[in-house]
Formats: C-alpha cells, structure tokens, sequence
C-alpha cells in the first residue's frame, strides 16, 4: 500500500544528521595547521558535541605517536597530515600500531585525492577529510559515527521563550503546536515546562495532570509505555505534556531530569514543542541552548529590548555553529500604549523578526475564554496566519491544499454515474 503525503511528510520530519547529539565519548585532535585547529574547537564548543569531551593539540600524526605511545587511546582520534601518497599512509601505519582497535580514526588532508581516500579506507580509517573543515560537516561526520543505522529517527525540539514575562510566549507555543499537528499533519507533542503556573490545561480547556512531574520525579523509567500514559493526547497527531498548575508543592527537579524527559519525547515524537517558563536557571538555559530551534518572543517596550538583546547575545555565543533564534515582536498595536517601532527594535537587537504580530484583544480573548485555539476560532485573521507563519518556519513544511470540486462539476459527475 502507498503511502500518503501526510504521512511521508511525518516520516521526513525530524533532526538532521549534523542536529543529532553526540554521546559520551572521548575525542583527541592532532592539528598541522591554525584554521584546522579552529574549526575544531568551533565544532567542540557546539552543544551537539557538549556531551564528548574534546581536546586538540598542534603536532599532526607524529604528535598523536608521541602522545600516545603506551597510553589508552581515545574513542576518536582525528589527525592531520601534510604528507601526501605513500608517505601519509606510512604515517598511518604507524599510528595503528598505537591505536585501541576499538579507537575509530578519522584523518585530515589537503588534496583531494580518491586513491588516497580509498587506500586509508582499506587499512581501517574511519573517514577521510579535506581541509578547510567547515565545523557542522565535521559534526556530522563524527554523529555518524556513532549512529545505529537501526536507529530511529529522533524528532526535532523547538522551545519557545519570552524576553519578559507577559510577552505571550506561551500563548503562541501552543498555537504553533496545534497548527503544526493539525494543519501540517506532524506528531507534535507539546511540553509545556512552566510547572507551578503553565496554562496548557486552560489553552486547552482540559484538567491539569500530573504528567510532566511525574516524568521529571523518574525520568530512567520513562519507556514508550509510561510516556504513552502520561500524555494527554488532542486529536490524532497532537499530545501535551500538561503542568499542575499548582502551588501546593515545589519542583526542585535536576538539570539532568529536564535533558532526559526531553530526549525521552524526541524518541517517540517528530516535533517537540517546549514551553519554557520565563525565568534563568541553569536547566532553563542549558535547555534554550541545546535545542534545534529556538523562538523569542517579545513585546515592543523598553524592557523587552534589553532582555532581548542580552538573549541573542548569549545565544549567538552559545551555538555559534546554528541559525539565529526567530524573533517575534508581539502584542503589537495595544491601544494608547507608547512603542519602540519594529524597525528600530530589529536594528537595536540586530535581528529581523520573524513575524510581527498585532493585538487583537477579541480574537485573542475569545480563544483564552473558550479554551481553544487561534486558527479554530478565527482561521482568516492575521494572528491565525501568523501562527501558521511561525509554524511553517520551524518545520520547513506547508500546509497541503486540498482543492474542492466545484458544485457543479460535482453535480455533473454525478449525473453522469447515474
């Protein structure tokens, strides 16, 4: 049986190769030359290595030799050569006969030369480079590694954040959420990560639970069955991960309880929607930096600026090898409230929003009080469109359209089958 477009949409849908985390491993570089060195600690610093342990020293193959020469070698050993045909395999040989037979070698050249790439193939090399690195490559090639080609694909995990609280950062979460479920036909699993004061279960007219607590109090239990349990689930394609909502307790949870409850959703759910709460916690932001995609969401005022500004500063800091954070100017528009205009918040912040999105207290209220979504209750208005925007950006997908046969030709056809 075919498939559907909807479904190989799904299917397609996930991390990329150069997006998957690299696990727990070890890595030793030997460098001949600076821009080789400084691609590899551009890739080391990036958060998909932020697991492997990295260390890189000038000195080539003859460096890793005397290194390690009666010593334990690393997981991955990555050397650079100036040397060239026979001379470089020589080298190479070398080298083997200090490697662990479980180190995976990968080596850096500067011809493009396929006789050599094959012949390093042959004796054991795990892959075979041409400077100048370019550092996402390079991530790529080490995730692969140390993929199972068995592996299934891990979803994507897009976390929203305001630059103050207020911006409606929430709102639009959930709303992208819904649509990217809904209207693009993705599993999408909403996580919504502000525990004591969340608003899934209002957004979404349903009771609060305690699913994301319980997930965070025993994260090395959640197996595809519990996770399955805990969810709520909206619709064929939509589930939530709703908060208590509740002030009765604290949630002290460990930074690593909020990295395994997400790599738990990532296994089982294409996109994964991230609710973040508005405050800066070490698990906060380990998790705005670790994620795929990242949207910002802010209001146009004096405050929202300078959180703004300091936001994309450290994230450009933090992941110097990703695309910016999508930036969305909202609540644009408020009735008698003095703004800083668009244009001059995108030069300030030095970057362009993604959508700017004007206030429109009766659509907006109307979803809140009724608990349903932007693009149930009014599909044609701006805000509906920018939500679908915001949605289209952070999956890269469209919504199919679907035409309909005109009443006549239905009419027609039908006349004709009689």
């Amino acid at each position: 049986m075919s498939k559907s477009k909807a479904q190989e949409k799904e299917e397609t849908f996930g991390a990329a190769p150069h997006e998957r985390p690299v696990p727990r491993i070890s890595i030793s570089a030997f460098v001949e030359f600076p821009d080789t060195g400084a691609a590899l600690q551009r890739a080391g610093s990036d958060r998909r290595l932020a697991k492997a342990h990295v260390n890189v020293q000038l000195g080539g193959i003859q460096g890793a030799l005397d290194h390690f020469h009666g010593q334990v070698t690393p997981n991955l050993l990555i050397v650079e050569t100036r040397l060239k045909g026979q001379e470089a395999l020589d080298e190479l040989d070398r080298l083997a006969e200090v490697c662990d037979p479980s180190t995976k070698v990968i080596v850096v050249g500067r011809v493009n030369d396929v006789e050599l790439y094959r012949e390093l193939m042959r004796r054991g090399a795990s892959e075979y480079l041409v400077a100048p690195l370019n550092p996402l490559h390079l991530i790529e090639v080490v995730s692969g590694l140390y993929l199972d080609p068995d592996a299934q694909p891990i979803g994507r995990i897009v976390s929203f954040v305001g630059a103050r609280g207020g911006s409606g950062s929430s709102t639009i979460a959930h709303n992208v959420g819904w649509c990217v479920a809904e209207e693009l036909n993705i599993n999408t699993t909403i996580v919504d990560l502000d525990l004591p004061f969340g608003t899934t279960g209002l957004d979404f007219n349903d009771e609060p639970g305690q699913g994301i607590v319980d997930a965070l109090s025993s994260p090395e239990r959640l197996d595809d069955i519990l996770l399955d349990r805990l969810l709520v689930k909206r619709g064929e394609h939509l589930s939530i991960f709703a908060t208590p909502a509740s002030l009765d307790r604290s949630y002290d949870a460990p930074p690593d309880a909020f990295e395994a409850v997400l790599d738990a959703v990532r296994q089982s759910t294409p996109c994964v929607i991230v609710d973040l709460p508005h405050a800066w916690t070490p698990w906060i932001q380990a998790t705005l930096i670790g994620s795929d995609e990242i949207v910002l969401v802010a209001t146009p005022d004096l405050a929202s600026l300078r959180n703004t500004k300091n936001i994309i500063e450290l994230i450009r800091q933090a992941r110097p090898n990703d695309a910016p954070p999508k930036l969305v100017i909202n609540q644009v528009g408020v009735l008698k409230r003095p703004e800083i205009p668009a244009k001059d918040f995108a030069e300030t912040v030095g970057l362009e929003p993604a959508l700017i999105m004007s206030f429109d207290a009766a659509v907006f209220g109307q979803a809140a009080n009724n608990g349903q979504m932007l693009n149930e209750i009014a599909p044609k208005s701006p805000a509906a469109e920018g939500v679908r925007r915001i949605a289209e950006l952070v999956t890269g997908r469209t919504p199919q359209v679907v035409e309909k046969a005109s009443p006549i030709l239905s009419f027609l056809k039908g006349k004709k089958r009689a």
